[in-house]
């Protein structure tokens, strides 16, 4: 297996980024409960054959569909460990544990959070936004609201954050029991970051109604264009208006190690919470989130339970307290944290911050190259490593449709489709630390090609 897998990674190039799943294989995985035992062998070659090729493909250079890390090879060894330990991170006295609060060091070091921040692998980010959005209730609302609920405050809780922001700040929302009305979107700019002086009057017209404003969500590297809202100016707003300042930096954030893109992020140190994902431009396998909150006790005090089956002692298996399920929802908890801190001590800072300036640079070139070229157009300023562009047509939206599904299912490059003021855009995103100028040249061709095909005018026919 091992064998099969390090041969995959190194031959990646020679497979196509995806291929659609033929009908009737999907049709095998609709096959009864096995009810005796099977052969090993034979389960690892079936996922050789039928699973293995038909994976969304971003561990490939060429996958450019969405913000997924790639993954390395270190990463993949450390799972495997982790797996073979079969430890649960929902706490008690284990050395694993300490393996979480090392890397919560780390983070801390690396944002600029004093000792006192707590911190929490999570699923992802929308997990750990979610988390934000709880601790940011109990903050505002005070410990009550953990037995009596949101409408015993008599208060009505209002957060805001970026129009441009992730899905998942609303689904926080309504997770949360606010509900996604209370979620207010704040117009962007032309750069599209949060517009300030639209979110200062927001808030005010939301106190003059007699709302509550609790919250500020703001991002650190946008889904669509890659954008950082103005996070020192966000900071002095939530100070002014007492209002807990959150950051959505689930890839972004990570931009802190590279020291030439570190300056985009000023104000992220002001943050009340952040949530990002190792598991994008920290390229570490999936699933790695993370959520850091300034204030720990804050933390602890919205997750804690005192439930007599996880009684603390001082000595022994029970001991080590606080344990990581007292800052947040899971009681059961695989050893994520190990695979993030194999990819840290192998890799080093240094060396993950350059191969996260490095996806930056080739977004600027394939800008450079996007802009010399008449028939394409750039859609948005490319901020850090998203890149929105489309072929230039009279029916674009449709086209560019099309030319998306052409380049997924022709297995070289596979960027996303999204919108961007109204118009459809082919994005790229460029994540992956195996990516080079040859695929960014690759997309640029086949874009080209596709696009010319499919604009010329039909050939009568006999």
């Amino acid at each position: 297996m091992l064998d099969d897998m390090f041969d995959y990674l190194e031959h990646l190039r020679e497979r196509p980024v995806w291929q659609p799943i033929p009908p009737e294989l999907r049709e095998t995985f609709r096959q009864p409960l096995p009810h005796q035992p099977g052969s090993l062998d034979a389960a690892h070659q079936r996922f050789m054959r039928d699973i293995l090729p038909h994976a969304v493909g971003n561990a490939h250079p060429g996958f450019m569909g969405w913000v997924h890390g790639g993954g390395t090879p270190v990463g993949m060894l450390a799972e495997m460990l982790a797996a073979g330990l079969n430890a649960n991170l929902g706490g008690r006295n284990q050395m694993p544990v300490e393996v979480e609060r090392q890397v919560t060091r780390w983070v801390r070091e690396l944002f600029g959070f004093p000792d006192s921040a707590s911190g929490l692998f999570v699923t992802g980010t929308s997990m750990a936004n979610l988390i934000a959005v709880l601790v940011a209730r109990t903050t505002a609302l005070g410990l009550g609201v953990r037995q009596r609920g949101l409408a015993a405050s008599g208060q009505t809780l209002v957060g805001y954050t970026s129009a441009g922001a992730h899905g998942c700040i609303a689904q926080a929302m309504d997770l949360a029991g606010f509900g996604t009305d209370a979620l207010r979107l704040i117009p962007m700019d032309a750069a599209y970051r949060m517009d300030i002086t639209a979110l200062q009057q927001t808030i005010a017209a939301d106190r003059a109604a007699g709302l509550t404003p609790f919250f500020i969500a703001g991002t650190a590297g946008s889904v669509n264009t890659g954008a950082i809202d103005d996070l020192t100016h966000l900071a002095e707003v939530a100070e002014q208006e007492k209002l807990w300042f959150h950051i959505d930096g689930a890839y972004g954030a990570l931009a802190m190690l590279s020291p030439e893109l570190a300056p985009r992020l000023a104000g992220l140190e002001h943050a009340d919470s952040i949530a990002f994902d190792f598991h994008k431009w920290g390229q570490v396998p999936y699933d790695a989130g993370f959520i850091l909150v300034r204030d720990g006790a804050q933390h602890f005090d919205t997750f804690a339970s005192p439930a007599a089956y996880l009684h603390r002692e001082e000595r022994g298996l029970a001991a080590g307290a606080p344990w990581p399920c007292d800052f947040g929802p899971d009681l059961s908890r695989s050893f994520r944290a190990l695979k993030a801190w194999f990819t840290i001590q192998v890799y080093g800072a240094d060396q993950l911050g350059a191969s996260i300036a490095g996806t930056c640079t080739l977004a600027r070139y394939l800008a450079q190259r996007i802009e010399a070229e008449p028939k394409l157009e750039l859609l948005a300023p490319v901020g850090l490593n998203i890149v929105c562009f489309r072929y230039r047509a009279e029916n674009a939206d449709a086209l560019n449709s099309r030319i998306v599904v052409a380049l997924q299912e022709g297995g070289i490059v596979a960027p996303s489709a999204t919108v961007l003021d109204g118009r459809l855009a082919i994005r790229a995103a460029i994540v992956n630390h195996r990516t080079r100028h040859s695929d960014i040249d690759a997309l640029l061709r086949a874009t080209l090609a596709l696009g010319d095909q499919y604009t010329q005018p039909s050939e009568p026919q006999p």
